[in-house]
């Protein structure tokens, strides 16, 4: 009975050693599937598909490797943009956690409380997007 109970002791002693990514761990590129981003020591850029976002502020991971942090998110579409055309720009929240070299984030829109979607990204991977025509 002691066994799955030291176990479990360990593997949250050694979790709680894990020291959480620095800024230097997360800065630069990432890439994934209808998705590119790249931070910044102000924030960040984001590319999908058919839109674009940005995150305002510093990205920082808690002691657990989650984030969260406020941005924007612009809709595009195919074809021209009129001159006069206004961007269809929403206020963002962009959560998510670290893993070494992988990243899942959840980018949802506060205004419509609205989830985009969820991504898995990878660091110094080319993004695999596929632009709206």
């Amino acid at each position: 009975m002691r066994t799955p109970a030291l176990f479990l002791a360990t593997a949250l002693a050694a979790v709680a050693c894990t020291d959480p990514p620095t800024a230097s761990d997360i800065m630069g590129t990432w890439g994934g599937d209808h998705i590119a981003l790249s931070i910044t020591a102000d924030g960040a850029t984001l590319e999908y598909d058919c839109a674009h976002g940005a995150i305002s502020e510093p990205l920082t991971t808690r002691f657990n490797r989650t984030f969260e942090a406020a941005g924007t998110h612009v809709f595009e579409h195919g074809g021209p943009i009129r001159q006069d055309e206004e961007p269809d720009i929403h206020p963002a929240r962009y959560t998510g956690r670290i893993d070494r070299k992988t990243m899942r984030l959840t980018i949802t829109l506060t205004d419509r409380d609205q989830t985009i979607g969820t991504f898995e990204l990878h660091k110094g991977e080319a993004p695999r997007l596929f632009k709206c025509l």
